[in-house]
């Protein structure tokens, strides 16, 4: 017997067939002896509608009312779901963040959970109850509805089976586990098996949409083994014992292969400060009222001349440019750069892979596999198993392909 969270995301909750669907899937672990909890997304395309009726009202809306209104799309989902388990004969009932409760800080819209009280959660599935919880939210200081941000219901997911000590945390999705890359582009990607810890957190970090990065980050700290997996087709009604893949310790992958995915972002934009001072403090003075603004910069490249000024070249979301743009311009006194250049047209390509620590070589794997097809690489950054590139975005998919080949991970 195990105790399992499974969490089901939007599209596996679109509509009441696939609601049954799900309920037959917790049935069938409910019947196999597993003590089970469920944790549901809005249906499909409910939160961005609840999201626009804010919108329409007030572009500046009150951040507490938002989160009343966008929280009511899992409260639905959980109990149409717990509805559907007993009409298959399971015992379930459906519970609201507030209900748990999962206490977090009260930044509304993005909020961050600080503790959950798993204990009632425990008791009733010990009963042979299925709790069935409304993901992405929570409950704030003030006892007021909170929501964890996009994607939170991943969160939330790990959150709770972090609580309640469960032994694997299934996140059902719209693809059958994670891919070496998107397999859209490279059709011979492979499915993983297992993906440690760090690498499932780098590849969310620079692209990959499987999991979210919080999510990751908080399964990494918890130990929390998590599992993707489709929540489409037969193979995985039917049963097998791993059909998905595991985000587990790096301890628990017995070879660790050198770079385990490549993964791509176009949603990057490329700013140049121009003629900037090279002084101390001026990498403040730039990069300060930034992270004022709320805006997150990503690859940093500096430029010295002979002349005394440098040119700071820096990446941002491509949703940030302009209100970048606007922060450094207004502050060109302080600065005192001679111009700003800007390039949306851009994409980072990222190669991931814990073996990175204990081979050479990889970085210029993929100097020479994107030299060798013509790719100009515009910004480098480097971590301890990460290599980033900038590049154009017209050369995305050569360059996934390119280095997919290169590092050996074509499907056979």
């Amino acid at each position: 017997m195990a105790r399992i969270v499974m969490k089901f995301g939007g599209t596996s909750v679109a509509d009441l067939d696939r609601i049954r669907n799900v309920a037959a899937r917790v049935k069938r672990e409910v019947n196999a002896g597993n003590e089970v909890a469920v944790v549901v997304s809005a249906m499909s395309g409910v939160t961005n509608a609840l999201v626009k009726y804010c919108t329409d009202l007030s572009p500046l809306h009150d951040a507490r009312e938002y989160d009343a209104v966008v929280a009511t799309g899992e409260q639905v989902t959980a109990g149409l779901v717990a509805i559907a388990l007993q009409e298959a004969g399971v015992d379930a009932r459906s519970w609201q963040g507030w209900q748990i409760a999962l206490k977090t800080d009260n930044a509304h819209g993005k909020a961050r959970i600080e503790a959950i009280d798993g204990a009632t959660l425990i008791a009733r599935m010990q009963m042979g109850q299925v709790p069935v919880i409304a993901g992405f939210q929570g409950i704030g200081p003030d006892n007021r509805v909170t929501t964890l941000g996009r994607g939170g219901s991943d969160t939330s997911a790990v959150a709770l089976a972090a609580a309640m000590q469960a032994d694997r945390c299934d996140i059902y999705t719209d693809v059958d586990g994670i891919y070496t890359t998107d397999p859209r582009i490279v059709p011979k990607a492979r499915k993983l098996q297992k993906i440690a810890y760090e690498e499932m957190l780098e590849l969310a970090s620079v692209g990959a949409k499987v999991l979210q990065t919080r999510s990751v980050e908080l399964a990494m700290k918890q130990r929390v083994r998590v599992q993707v997996l489709s929540s489409f087709g037969n193979d995985n009604l039917l049963g097998s014992d791993l059909p998905g893949t595991l985000v587990v310790d790096e301890d628990e992958i017995m070879e660790q292969a050198i770079v385990s995915g490549i993964a791509y972002s176009r949603d990057e934009a490329k700013i140049t400060v121009r003629r900037v001072p090279d002084r101390p403090g001026i990498a403040a003075a730039i990069f300060g009222p930034l992270s004022d603004a709320s805006v997150n910069v990503d690859m940093i490249v500096q430029n010295v001349s002979a002349d005394g000024t440098t040119d700071m070249t820096f990446t941002v979301g491509r949703a940030d440019l302009a209100r970048a743009r606007a922060v450094l311009d207004a502050h060109i006194a302080t600065i005192g750069f001679a111009e700003i250049l800007s390039d949306a047209d851009v994409a980072k390509i990222s190669v991931v892979g814990t073996g990175m620590r204990s081979h050479a070589g990889v970085a210029s794997t993929m100097f020479k596999a994107l030299a060798d097809r013509g790719i100009n690489i515009q910004v480098i950054s480097t971590s301890e198993i990460k290599v980033s590139v900038l590049i154009a975005a017209d050369y995305t998919e050569l360059a996934v392909r390119a280095l997919h080949t290169a590092y050996g991970l074509d499907a056979a």
